[in-house]
């Protein structure tokens, strides 16, 4: 159904754009905001275009920051012996959320996937291998668990075995609090594969 307002159906249309919203999705949030004060309204839109205008891809690790480098390539207590390869920057925000991992990272910009049309040039792989030049000791690869992140995670380990630096993968498996019976076959071998001492 279009709307008689034309600002109203642009914004669905616009709001409908974004991954993981439809139209009826992104309607609710528009009729959602038009119930909002013009203040809430303009918080939210300049918010927005500070996205555009403020944030920019570190030099170093291509995360996102307002400063370059970011603060955690700048970070003087970080372990500059281990970098951990992600494929997008929020992939770094939920590792740093767990507070264990304390070394530097690297953005490729997505996974390898040739159907897509993206090849190892559209990723920031030079960029990594540039960075092994320094003291780097280990390699983490925290690529997805799927086609693309295992077939990006294979490819980065032959390019990265010659220079003999150590290279892990995250471990993978069955997710706390989860039953044995609803886990599927590969996520089963996966975990018995990661196993370690007890």
């Amino acid at each position: 159904m279009k709307y008689s307002s034309e600002t109203v159906e642009k914004a669905i249309h616009e709001l409908s754009k974004l991954p993981g919203i439809g139209r009826k999705m992104a309607q609710r949030h528009v009729f959602f905001l038009l119930k909002q004060s013009e203040s809430q309204v303009k918080q939210l839109a300049e918010s927005l275009v500070d996205l555009k205008l403020k944030v920019i891809h570190c030099s170093i690790c291509f995360n996102v920051t307002e400063s370059d480098p970011c603060k955690i390539c700048a970070g003087e207590t970080r372990d500059r012996t281990m970098i951990c390869v992600v494929e997008e920057a929020n992939d770094v925000l939920a590792l740093e959320k767990t507070g264990e991992y304390k070394g530097l990272y690297h953005v490729l910009g997505g996974a390898l996937s040739p159907l897509d049309g993206i090849g190892p040039d559209n990723l920031h792989v030079r960029e990594l291998l540039l960075r092994l030049e320094e003291a780097v000791q280990e390699i983490i690869i925290a690529t997805n668990p799927n086609t693309e992140g295992e077939a990006t995670a294979l490819y980065l380990s032959k390019l990265i075995k010659p220079m003999n630096i150590r290279i892990s993968r995250i471990a993978r498996g069955i997710p706390v609090g989860a039953d044995l019976e609803y886990a599927d076959e590969v996520t089963l071998a996966r975990a018995i594969e990661g196993r370690r001492e007890y």
